[in-house]
């Protein structure tokens, strides 16, 4: 069965595939996206599953279609790079963005109105200068629990669903973080993931273990963590021989991250592979994209994984819908 697959590139906007990546055109204006516009991050609503958000070099879109159209919500944050958005599960209408420069901004009432959060962060990093926010996520289980992972400014913590925020300063060596994500099988256990290693903790961030990857894969640079929504013993993680690499590959493990298997992609990617897009009306269909503009799709949760035809720009963020 068809799906629509919506990208978002640097420099060259959006772009939305009806036929699961057969065919494609450009998302644009009059009121959404432009054509040259910068997407850094698309986000699948939990309840609505067409509906997106994405957020751009000058703040926040919605789509209640799929991705064939989206508008621009006016936000405190139409200034800002938004680079991440994450939908508290239990309850849509609390809706967290983050920003560069680093900042953290919740709506409470479904993305009509925002205020930005009490959170301190640096306005000057190594490496990429400014701040952004490249993780964010509500833990299911417990929603008041919020994590945020900043571009290179360390893992940030809330208890309290966003009003308060604690820097952990204790087991995360690199404040490098590129990926946080939360594993929930029988215990929650939440890892993050930096430059050449994953760390995992299972008390709120007391304490954390390297999982010692940068001895094990191939390709040593992790950038974003996923896990099959069904199944979350089966993590991916994206990897690649460095930030502005020539060579990508896929992590899996099938036992929450003991074991790792590199996946069988049909060509060697020419960039490190960047982020992952699922979906709950498929769980064995997984995309993906490498930095420089190729798309990679399994529909068996990692067995096998085909080429889409077509490349793009810069890729930022992949998502998929059904139609």
């Amino acid at each position: 069965m068809s799906y629509s697959i919506c990208i978002g590139t640097i420099g060259s906007g959006a772009w939305l595939s009806t036929d699961s990546g057969d065919s494609w055109k450009r998302v644009q204006g009059p009121n959404g996206l432009w054509s040259e516009s910068r997407v850094y991050c698309l986000q699948n609503h939990p309840k609505e599953p067409r509906t997106i958000f994405a957020g751009a070099d000058d703040g926040l879109y919605k789509s209640t279609d799929g991705g064939q159209t989206f508008t621009h919500l006016d936000t405190p944050m139409n200034s800002r790079d938004v680079w991440k958005i994450a939908i508290d599960p239990t309850n849509p209408d609390i809706i967290f963005a983050g920003t560069r420069p680093a900042a953290l901004y919740r709506s409470k009432d479904g993305g009509q109105n925002w205020q930005q959060l009490p959170v301190d962060m640096v306005d000057e990093c190594p490496n990429v200068r400014i701040p952004r926010v490249t993780a964010l996520v509500v833990d299911p289980v417990n929603p008041k629990t919020v994590w945020a992972g900043v571009e290179v400014d360390g893992v940030r913590r809330s208890l309290d669903g966003g009003d308060t925020w604690a820097r952990i300063e204790e087991g995360v060596p690199d404040p490098d973080i590129h990926d946080v994500t939360i594993n929930v099988n029988g215990s929650v256990k939440v890892l993050t993931t930096t430059p050449h290693e994953i760390f995992a903790t299972t008390d709120a961030g007391a304490h954390w273990m390297p999982l010692g990857v940068d001895g094990r894969f191939k390709l040593p640079y992790c950038r974003a963590l996923t896990q099959k929504i069904d199944d979350p013993k089966t993590l991916f993680v994206a990897t690649g021989d460095g930030a502005i690499g020539c060579a990508g590959g896929i992590q899996r493990s099938r036992d929450g991250g003991n074991k790792w298997e590199m996946a069988k992609l049909p060509v060697e990617p020419n960039s490190p592979i960047w982020t992952f897009a699922v979906h709950p009306a498929n769980p064995d269909r997984i995309v993906t994209c490498s930095h420089y503009g190729e798309l990679y799709a399994t529909e068996n949760a990692g067995d096998s994984w085909a080429k889409l035809p077509r490349e793009f720009t810069e890729i930022r963020a992949v998502t998929w819908v059904p139609n």
